[in-house]
């Protein structure tokens, strides 16, 4: 058994920033040349451990500024305001990229594949949506469609 150092996530073995012991012929032959790995040596060891503490500090940092993001996005509101058919459907369907600018006017800054709706949009009334901001952080939020004031 070896030590290594894994610069990735790899199935199995360990997270990113980990310090583990795999079979020889698995890190020689397979993590270290495809650059997954690096061997842990006395020299190298204390310089390891400083990245595997940065690496530790920087998903906590995210974690954290992630809950805050999601708490924000929770308690938001957004109102979209559109033309609407004789029959209260709207002219088009809402798209992500409009929940993205409303919420961007709120000072909450979410990526438009992060918005996900339950069904297309397509008239009005009060929708909800979920914006993804990690695999186990998925907060909901509220879309209300009014009709735009006519001139």
């Amino acid at each position: 058994m070896v030590r290594v150092f894994l610069k990735k996530d790899i199935p199995n073995v360990g997270k990113a920033g980990q310090i583990k012991n795999v079979a020889d012929g698995y890190a020689s032959n397979f993590l270290v040349p495809h650059q997954l790995a690096v061997v842990v040596t006395a020299h190298n060891e204390a310089e390891l451990q400083k990245r595997f503490d940065t690496i530790k500090t920087k998903e906590v940092v995210t974690t954290v500024k992630s809950s805050q993001l999601a708490d924000r996005i929770a308690g938001a509101e957004v109102v979209i305001k559109r033309k609407l058919h004789d029959d209260g459907k709207l002219y088009g369907a809402i798209s992500q990229q409009e929940v993205v600018d409303v919420l961007k006017s709120l000072g909450i800054v979410v990526a438009k594949n992060q918005v996900l709706f339950d069904k297309s949009i397509k008239s009005k009334g009060l929708f909800s949506a979920t914006i993804k901001l990690s695999s186990s952080l998925q907060p909901s939020i509220a879309i209300k469609v009014v009709a735009e004031a006519s001139a």
